[in-house]
């Protein structure tokens, strides 16, 4: 009996390695060139910190903000534009940042989660990261209850929220090395 239970479990521990050795191989071939360190933030051009706006039109992309497929987040508007090869807005929306704001500067999305816990407690999906500051990870992200509340002003937080449908947006636009634009 007990050769069998012996044999059984190393059959499992076998094909358990094989299926994980398998997986981690699927995986390499979604994962960044280099994964020791995120993508340093790239300077803007002058322009582009604190681009024009359409006084006519508030949720027009602001000029100067890059071209190209990317996500422009202003961080003077609370606003994100999701936006395609054409340099056509495909969706834009409000959000609420955190307390800790990236730096004005082009980025490019390092991980992503399907659903956490964020810092603040609150159940967040469509997590999608792309900077940091004073070692604080900044990403977008949605509640899972759908709230879009103002952080805890007493606590250093790098979570921009979106509503929910934003946030299931931006997780289908923002697959790993997509940029970011962050400008005033």
């Amino acid at each position: 009996m007990i050769r069998t239970s012996s044999g059984i479990v190393a059959g499992l521990t076998a094909t358990a390695l094989a299926v994980i050795g398998f997986l981690t191989y699927q995986a390499s071939a979604y994962a960044p060139d280099d994964l020791s360190a995120p993508r340093a933030a790239e300077p803007l051009p002058a322009t582009a910190s604190k681009a024009p706006r359409d006084k006519n039109d508030p949720t027009a992309l602001p000029a100067g903000s890059g071209t190209g497929r990317r996500v422009v987040y202003s961080l003077d508007d609370d606003r994100v534009w999701l936006v395609d090869e054409g340099d056509r807005v495909r969706r834009t929306f409000r959000v609420s940042p955190g307390t800790v704001d990236p730096l004005p500067a082009g980025y490019a999305v390092t991980s992503r989660s399907g659903t956490i816990v964020g810092s603040d407690g609150v159940a967040v999906e469509h997590v999608v990261r792309f900077a940091s500051q004073d070692g604080i990870a900044i990403g977008f992200s949605a509640a899972v209850d759908g709230s879009v509340t103002p952080p805890d002003s007493t606590r250093r937080l790098g979570g921009i929220r979106e509503p929910r449908d934003g946030g299931a947006a931006m997780w289908d636009f923002a697959t790993i090395g997509t940029r970011i634009t962050v400008i005033r």
